[in-house]
């Protein structure tokens, strides 16, 4: 990620308008333990992007739990 100037300062909007265009994926574990016994495991994923670019790039599988029944229903026609 280069600016054009390097005295440029890179607003929140502009950051988030390149981490939608690219897309971001974000996984983290939690386990909640009490006295050294597991009570809670807790296993996050998380795919942030834009819907055009989920949508152009078809090399990139998209699952289908993650789309809703219109969605689907394109994804399956194009």
């Amino acid at each position: 990620m280069t600016l054009a100037h390097p005295d440029d300062e890179l607003s929140l909007v502009d950051l988030l308008d390149r981490l939608l265009a690219g897309g971001v994926m974000l996984t983290g574990d939690i386990t909640i333990s009490l006295a050294d016994v597991d009570l809670v495991h807790v296993s996050l994923r998380a795919l942030i992007s834009s819907v055009s670019t989920l949508m152009e790039g078809q090399e990139t599988a998209v699952p289908e739990a993650a789309l809703t029944e219109a969605e689907l229903t394109e994804v399956r026609r194009a």
